[in-house]
């Protein structure tokens, strides 16, 4: 009998911590279709994407509005929409997580990517570049052998310039730091010679005293990303993105931003 007891108290405590666990795990497909406000990742670094005004105390930039706009056509012309600051390190588990329900932030595509979240078809398409100090005298990507490159957490900035890097002979340093202010801040302070993410990015860091080198890497392709368990929502998401295409709504939300493909 009281063999029985423990294993019925053992069998109790089991059920009672799987519901616990269910009840604390991410919400399930139809919860996040029917939702009436979507968390949204977006980035607070990245000028002309997305940047908190410092007077409204609101998100602006490219990939704000065209989140706006998808979450609209998905959800209607009421739905409360969050947004909520992320960087390359932190998006893709509080998507996992279910913290937030989709990303519009920088978010290249890429097919190992793919084998963790839901990509949309590309949105915008740019290319890793290089920044560096006009004083520092260099003229080109082999002009930086041996120098260090700045580059953010979790990119794929460094795999796109190592590849670059090998195929041209040249040797390269890098220094990961977690946000874009930090490697500009690296690269004024001489911490690193150049500062190196996707070209659209660093001309919101461009100043008088900083150029672009002439060279391109690896075309980046951005796409909304969506937890791979939410099919339905990736499946909206990416028809939004070809309506949005089709009727011209993407291309009058680059041209409010200076944006160009």
């Amino acid at each position: 009998m009281r063999y029985k007891r423990i294993v019925s108290s053992l069998l109790a405590a089991g059920l009672l911590a799987a519901v616990t666990l269910t009840g604390c795990g991410a919400p399930d497909e139809e919860t996040v279709l029917n939702k009436d406000v979507v968390k949204v990742g977006c980035k607070n670094d990245v000028p002309n994407f997305g940047l908190m005004n410092v007077d409204t105390r609101e998100f602006e930039g490219f990939e704000i509005d065209v989140a706006r706009e998808v979450c609209k056509r998905i959800y209607g012309d009421n739905v409360k929409i969050e947004f909520e600051a992320v960087t390359a390190k932190t998006r893709g588990p509080l998507l996992e997580t279910g913290e937030l329900d989709m990303v519009a932030a920088t978010f290249t595509i890429t097919d190992e990517r793919k084998e963790t979240y839901n990509f949309t078809q590309p949105y915008y398409t740019d290319h890793v570049k290089l920044m560096v100090k006009k004083s520092a005298g260099f003229t080109d990507f082999k002009s930086m052998d041996g120098k260090t490159i700045g580059v953010s957490q979790s990119a794929t900035t460094e795999q796109s310039l190592q590849e670059a890097a090998d195929e041209a002979g040249i040797s390269l340093k890098f220094s990961e730091y977690s946000s874009y202010p930090e490697i500009k801040a690296a690269l004024d302070s001489g911490r690193v010679d150049c500062f190196s993410v996707d070209g659209s990015i660093l001309s919101g860091y461009l100043n008088n005293s900083m150029m672009l080198l002439p060279d391109e890497f690896a075309p980046q392709e951005y796409g909304i990303t969506i937890a791979k368990r939410n099919t339905k929502l990736a499946a909206k998401a990416d028809e939004a993105i070809s309506e949005m295409k089709k009727d011209g709504e993407l291309e009058k939300i680059m041209e409010r931003w200076g944006l160009t493909q």
